[in-house]
């Protein structure tokens, strides 16, 4: 199954000029870098890609050395053994993206899984930023019977080749991106859904994101969280239909350190629907944070 082709199907990626690419961990990233100052790592959620961050990675630029990554498998960048498209592989490996560029992340902003995965290279010491926020942080598994069918039933899924391309085919109907956005309970604009639908129309990102999901167990986070002694920002969208907002008022009972700041009418994509409100809430929190600090 081949991905996407940078020379071909990157033309018209937005932040192009931004964009490199790195080996690290055995896979070739598509990594892209903008702006100066304190180090700012964002990590995009499953099925996603750089593109996510179109108009708020400008935006950071202003303030912050940002790096923005493709997890692996996703985007332009390489897919890894299965095994590590999981929250502790994927923790290892952006890990070792890190070192590669030789960059210290003071802050990490993770949106949806890349949430979870940014606590689990803290956790795990792979990077000690100063201070995470989560964006519609995915960090609670599924409740009751859907716990224990989610996981199998997506082996079942990508363990099937055919399955990859049948999503990719069905996803170049009219209206499927669009659904599938509208599910999450946001409204983007037409670049971004364009750009959603040249990624599922794509078999090795969806089995990537398939990979992904099969693999993921949060249950040993969230075992782990209580160890999490950096400063936390769980930023909660009220119109979320992805992640609902109470997961935001569950890790604050694991973890009351956690703030918890509520988007009212946002949906699971509230970076790409409001992305200077976001801007702004990080640049808030940098601050309070640096300063907090500063007065220790």
């Amino acid at each position: 199954m081949s991905g996407l082709v940078w020379n071909r199907d990157g033309a018209d990626w937005p932040n192009r000029d931004a964009s490199a690419f790195v080996e690290a961990a055995g896979i070739c990233w598509h990594v892209q870098r903008m702006g100066e100052g304190p180090p700012l790592l964002l990590i995009h959620g499953t099925g996603a890609a750089t593109h996510s961050w179109r108009e708020l990675l400008p935006l950071l630029a202003h303030n912050f050395s940002v790096i923005a990554p493709d997890l692996p498998g996703h985007g332009f960048t390489q897919s890894p053994p299965a095994h590590r498209l999981s929250l502790p592989g994927m923790a290892a490996d952006i890990g070792a993206l890190l070192r590669k560029l030789e960059v210290r992340p003071e802050i990490a902003v993770g949106h949806s899984a890349g949430a979870a995965i940014s606590a689990r290279m803290y956790l795990a010491g792979r990077m000690a930023p100063r201070l995470l926020i989560a964006l519609n942080g995915a960090f609670m598994p599924f409740g009751g019977v859907a716990n224990h069918l989610f996981s199998p039933l997506a082996n079942l899924l990508v363990m099937n080749p055919l399955v990859p391309r049948v999503f990719a085919w069905q996803a170049s109907h009219a209206g499927a991106v669009e659904r599938l956005i509208a599910n999450t309970g946001s409204t983007i604009d037409q670049e971004g859904v364009a750009l959603y639908r040249k990624l599922v129309r794509n078999p090795a990102h969806v089995a990537a994101a398939l990979r992904m999901m099969a693999n993921w167990k949060l249950e040993p986070l969230l075992h782990d969280l209580p160890r999490l002694t950096t400063a936390l920002v769980l930023v909660a969208a009220t119109n979320d239909r992805s992640i609902s907002p109470e997961v935001a008022r569950q890790v604050r009972e694991i973890l009351p350190s956690a703030v918890i700041e509520q988007l009212p009418g946002l949906g699971h994509l509230a970076h790409e629907e409001q992305p200077q409100l976001i801007a702004q809430l990080i640049l808030k929190y940098a601050h309070a944070n640096a300063a907090g600090q500063a007065a220790q």
